[in-house]
Parts: C-alpha cells; structure tokens; sequence
C-alpha cells in the first residue's frame, strides 16, 4: 500500500532504525539526536496536553513538538516569532538578494570541518560586501546584512552557501546622510567575487597551516601543504560567481521571501510525494533547466535520503542566522533609528499598552469559544481520556 500524505518523520520512523544499526559507530550524537527528536515531535514521547472548550465542552489533545531546528514540522512557529522580531527593522527602501557560494572543491574541505569553515563562509562574505559597500567607488556607506546559511542543493546535496538580504543603501561614514544604491544595482558582481575569493582563500590556507583543518578518507592527502595547494589550484584561477537579485517590491515582500529561506530545512514535507517503505519519491529544482522543465522529480532509497538529510546537520551551537553592520549586535535599534532619521520615514508605532493582559488562549474549532489546558502529561504517557479518543502515536505502515 503507497500513502500520499506524509512527513519527513514517517521515513524516520519506517527506516531510521535500521538506519542506525546499518551505520552504527558512523553518526555523529548530533545526527542521532535529530533523528529522534524528528521520530518523536508530536508524539506522545514527549508529553503533551489536554485542550477543553469553556463554552461547549470540545477537547482535543496537543502533543507538545521536539523544537529541534532541523525538524521540518516545527520551523513555521520558529520563523513567524522570527520575523515578528525582524519587522521593526525593515527600512521603506529597496532590498537585494545577494548569494555567495563556495566552489565544489571547497565545499568538499568545508563538509568534514563544518563549524570552521561555514563561519569562515559567512565573514568573508559580510566583509566582501561591508569593504566594496564602503569604497567611494562603489556606495561609500556603512550597509546592513541579514545572512542565512543553507548548505543543500534542492536535492539535498552538499552545496554550502549564504543568502543575504541587504537594504539598498547605507549611513555614510560621518553617519550624517543616507546614500541609496541605483534602483536595481547595488554592488558589482565581479568586483565582489574576486574579493571573496582572495578573503575566503587567504584565511583557509591560514587554518591549514595552523593545522585546524581535519581530512578523511578520499581527502585525507590534503593534510600535505603541497597537496592542499594543488588541490585549491583550480579554484584560485576560476571566477568565483556573486548571485544578485533586483529589489524586492516593499518591506511586506522581503518578509514573506525572509519566511521561506530563515527557518528552511534540506527538505520540506510539502516537497514529498510518495513513499512505499523502501523508496522516497519528491520534488526538486534541476537550476540547469529553464522554464517549466525545472520542476523535476527524484527517486532515492530511503537509506539515501536519509543520508542526504543528515549531511545538513549543523554543529552544536552553531548559528546560521548572522546580522552584519548596521543590523549587528546591542546597536542595531540606534542606527535603524538614525537611518528612519536620515530617510525621513516616522519610526513605527509602539505597541500600546493596556490594563488587560493579551488573550492567548486558542480558539475553539466548534464554537469560537476559549480553549483552556485541563490536564498535562509526561512523556510516554497518554492523558485521562477515552481511549477511542485518544489519537494514535504516529506509525508508518507500508
């Protein structure tokens, strides 16, 4: 029997047993804790409640979610608190898109030194752009960033890169003017590859002789000085390609296009459209195609797929959301301020405040009345409550 609506979690769970005892000794903890932090969001494995209306007495049961950030169920709340927190940032001016991506053969060193490497990713890039962005030349002002990383292809391959989105223009060094780009031109493109990949390369061959740099297997020649150099040798002749987008059409589009790319995961489960227990059938984007013909669709054993997931699997405590220059750090609020100031755009209203505290308690799907919390239970238990009402812990049977 084939179903045709599931979740990333059904293939954890019909497969990732199996999975792990094929590979044990060969996943990182890290990996293992995503695969069951997936197998059990929503679940009864990790306690839930019981929701009951005050008005006409409907109750149903919320099982509570792993909150793990490669979990694709739970990156919509993620993204909306998110972006919520972003909103008072947005200035009424054009925004870019700006991607920097890391050639295959450094893309191959960055896979087994993640942590290092992908945060050398991002501050090269943020410093291409703050460097080129304060040239008279080119802008001459001080710029924000908001960079995301994501480190798959649409088919769940190794291909680390940065997306940023960057107002069009800046505070000028003296913080006296605002100085806005061309309408659908920011920076140039080959001005800011060539600096990109003097930075990233620079400071990677200063890791590799600081012997920072871990390589196995097919890689492990690379440890050599001599070796490593040849192996970069192709990639310092190459042009390293900026991808840039015109503007986005008002602050309202940079929100929903920040939606889809901040909280994104290797794959979402709207992308899946079959699985039978052994093969995962989804879609994904061929880039070498144009028009209609992009829309591709891949078959991938289930032990494949898996792997591919867990590929992407960021270090602990590794941060793939970073703000740059005018959005950095404590002082991002004063010099958003001052560049509403220098635009002469009003600052956004504050909230009001109200004697009566905000109603969060949910609606009710029957009635509109209030849905109150009547019981809490632990992990692996089930509530008080009917048994033939109680929904089942989420199984997948082929």
């Amino acid at each position: 029997m084939v179903r045709t609506s599931f979740e990333v979690a059904d293939i954890f769970c019909a497969t990732g047993p199996a999975y792990r005892a094929t590979h044990a000794g060969h996943l990182s903890l890290q990996q293992l804790k995503v695969m069951s932090a997936i197998e059990h969001c929503r679940t009864a494995a990790l306690g839930g409640h019981v929701e009951a209306c005050a008005c006409c007495g409907h109750w149903r049961i919320a099982y509570n979610s792993c909150r793990n950030r490669h979990c694709p169920r739970c990156q919509g709340g993620a993204a909306r608190t998110w972006l919520a927190a972003r909103e008072a940032d947005l200035l009424p001016v054009g925004y870019f898109h700006v991607v920097f991506t890391l050639p295959a053969e450094v893309a191959a060193i960055a896979f087994t030194n993640k942590a290092l490497v992908y945060d050398l990713l991002f501050k090269a890039a943020a410093e291409t752009m703050m460097t080129i962005a304060s040239d008279p030349k080119h802008l001459g002002a001080k710029i924000g960033i908001t960079a995301v990383l994501h480190t798959w292809g649409s088919a769940m391959t190794h291909h680390p890169h940065v997306h940023m989105i960057v107002p069009g223009g800046g505070i000028t060094p003296d913080g006296k003017r605002w100085i806005s780009s061309r309408p659908a031109f920011l920076l140039p493109v080959r001005v800011l590859g060539a600096l990109f990949r003097r930075l990233f390369l620079t400071r990677l061959m200063a890791l590799h002789n600081a012997g920072r740099l871990a390589f196995f297997g097919k890689l492990t020649g690379l440890t050599d000085r001599r070796t490593f150099l040849k192996h970069l040798s192709p990639v310092r002749k190459k042009r390293w390609v900026v991808y840039t987008k015109p503007p986005f059409a008002g602050p309202e589009a940079v929100l929903a296009y920040l939606s889809r790319y901040t909280h994104r995961v290797a794959i979402s489960n709207s992308r899946l459209i079959r699985f039978d227990g052994q093969d995962v059938i989804f879609r994904y984007k061929d880039y070498r195609r144009d028009g209609t013909d992009r829309q591709q669709v891949m078959t991938l054993p289930a032990d494949e797929f898996i792997r591919r997931f867990l590929l992407h699997v960021l270090p602990t405590g590794f941060h793939r959301i970073r703000h740059y220059g005018l959005l950095a750090g404590a002082t991002h609020k004063a010099n958003i301020a001052l560049a509403r100031k220098l635009l002469e755009v009003a600052p956004p209203p504050e909230d009001e405040i109200t004697d009566e505290p905000e109603d969060y308690r949910p609606p009710c799907p029957h009635c509109g009345g209030h849905m109150i919390v009547i019981e809490t239970f632990a992990r692996w238990q089930q509530p008080r409550a009917p048994p033939s009402s109680i929904p089942p812990i989420r199984k997948f049977a082929p």
